[in-house]
């Protein structure tokens, strides 16, 4: 599975997300919509991380942002969840694993 595509030529290529792993993250995305927590999203291929950014509202600041860096892929882990105010919320090798800490947003507890 190669995170790298090219964008047009040699030269220019940026990370992206796999098909398998954008799978993993719209299955959250949808889950947080109908919940009503999440409004829209953005993606972003740039040369050395992927971002996916989730919204509130169509115009604010994203509410996190899941990233994949594949030179961290050795060190720390590929994959990071970032909160509005840049702190990491979780980080590691897995998506499915870090992804976690925002699947806890739809657990609430019952009155």
């Amino acid at each position: 599975m190669n995170s790298l595509t090219p964008l047009s030529g040699p030269g220019t290529e940026v990370v992206a997300f796999h098909r398998t792993e954008l799978a993993v993250i719209l299955s959250l995305y949808g889950r947080m919509v109908a919940a009503g927590e999440w409004r829209d999203y953005g993606i972003s291929s740039l040369k050395e991380v992927a971002i996916f950014s989730v919204f509130r509202r169509t115009a604010e600041y994203p509410l996190y942002r899941i990233e994949k860096r594949p030179k961290l892929r050795s060190r720390q882990g590929e994959y990071a969840v970032f909160g509005m105010e840049g702190q990491v919320l979780k980080r590691g090798h897995d998506l499915k694993t870090v992804l976690r800490v925002l699947e806890r947003k739809l657990i609430r507890p019952v009155d």
